[in-house]
């Protein structure tokens, strides 16, 4: 049971640390925020940034190595 617990809290942990980085270097990563279906809206005084295709994208990405990380812990 402790070593169940133990192995979440590190996956978790590098999790968090590959969002940060992603949020850290997002400037740097090529279509991240470019991509079609992102919404941006600008006005002189207003702008609107809604980033659907990036959502999307990253969720299945994220879904893809969480479903691997489950699939390799059943073994």
């Amino acid at each position: 049971m402790d070593q169940t617990i133990g192995r979440m809290l590190i996956i978790l942990g590098l999790i968090f640390v590959v969002i940060g980085a992603a949020f850290f270097f997002s400037d740097r990563i090529p279509l991240i925020g470019k991509l079609p279906g992102d919404i941006r809206i600008e006005r002189e005084s207003f702008r609107f940034y809604f980033p659907l295709g990036t959502s999307i994208l990253l969720s299945i990405l994220l879904t893809a190595v969480l479903w691997i990380i489950s699939m390799i812990g059943r073994k």
